[in-house]
């Protein structure tokens, strides 16, 4: 994401279910009302997945709300969605997804140079033990922020 980008959604989630590989950034074809929609920030991915389909990108099941200024001609909310990239990359995440255990996911929604761009982070599935060890080092970080904070005073 470049410096004049401005965050609209983070998926924390996907850090938390999956170890983030690579990282694309990518356009997507939106109807007049999506693009209010997710400017306010009213877009949910927590159902959502990236697949190739076709030699092409398309994002399933993330929810934009209707907008609520929107007439008859307002979107559907979880309509299927294209995501733009290069005809390289686009060949390159095929591959990738055709391995193992790897998937696509969307990390970050933002706004940068006057279009919406989406963060597809190629991503390998967490085990449980791994999710509680990425959750006892943030505490234990936390934790020890605290404490040094207070020592500090």
């Amino acid at each position: 994401m470049s410096d004049n980008g401005k965050l609209i959604l983070k998926n924390r989630n996907a850090y938390h279910e999956y170890h983030i590989l690579d990282k694309y950034e990518a356009g997507i074809v939106l109807q007049g009302t999506e693009v209010k929609s997710i400017m306010a920030g009213r877009i949910q991915l927590k159902e959502s997945y990236v697949a190739v389909k076709d030699d092409e990108i398309w994002l399933f099941n993330a929810h934009v709300s209707p907008y609520k200024h929107g007439n008859i001609n307002n979107h559907e909310p979880l309509r299927t969605r294209k995501l733009l990239l290069k005809r390289r990359e686009i060949e390159k995440l095929k591959k990738q997804t055709e391995q193992k255990g790897m998937t696509l996911v969307v990390t970050k929604v933002y706004w940068n140079n006057g279009r919406i761009k989406f963060e597809i982070g190629v991503a390998k599935g967490k085990k449980l033990y791994d999710k509680r060890e990425t959750l006892k080092r943030k505490t234990l970080d936390k934790e020890t922020k605290r404490h040094l904070k207070e020592s500090l005073r």
